[in-house]
């Protein structure tokens, strides 16, 4: 007995097909801001925008505080620790803070005044070379922890510029650690 013909496909996209797509652009929607509202936000307040953008930012300059005092404590490290000097302080711009911070690299005469923080002044910076770079990079790690934490519940752009910024701590992290050595 021969089998019988194949059913004919109907013309048309497929049912997966058309559940697929619903749910890709169910999630398509969920992740763009709607018209009402502007700022790409997620119905949380400006305020929590702004507080957070601040709190970046302070991050940031107590992050390039600890730099310089690593600086002028080991002045032998600034090959490895004046570019991400520079990154953190572009950070800090980028989060809309550094208006009283140096953008080149410190004296190499230590003084309790040279610091950008008020926090930095007490800091004291370990004595070995070694110590004083793994602190760096646990501040570092920190830092970048705190931050992905925090992006989740800030509006889009925001957002993306905090994980850009924790990431990028996370490498500076890697290479003080990978110095460290």
């Amino acid at each position: 007995m021969p089998y019988p013909p194949p059913p004919r496909a109907l013309p048309g996209p497929r049912r997966r097909t058309l559940l697929a797509s619903a749910a890709g652009a169910a999630l398509l929607a969920g992740c763009s801001a709607g018209p009402a509202d502007p700022d790409g936000g997620t119905g949380g307040s400006p305020s929590l925008a702004e507080r957070a953008r601040a709190r970046a930012a302070r991050d940031s300059e107590d992050l390039v505080a600890r730099y310089d005092a690593v600086l002028v404590a080991h002045p032998a490290v600034e090959r490895l620790v004046a570019p991400l000097r520079a990154e953190a302080v572009r950070h800090m711009e980028a989060f809309g803070g550094g208006a009283s911070a140096p953008s080149s690299s410190p004296s190499a005469t230590p003084s309790p005044s040279a610091s950008t923080s008020p926090s930095a002044s007490v800091r004291a910076v370990p004595a070995d070379q070694r110590d004083a770079l793994t602190e760096l990079a646990a501040a570092e790690r920190t830092l970048a922890d705190e931050r992905a934490k925090a992006l989740l519940g800030l509006p889009g752009e925001l957002a993306r510029l905090l994980a850009s910024v924790a990431a990028a701590g996370a490498a500076h992290a890697f290479l003080l650690t990978e110095g460290a050595r």
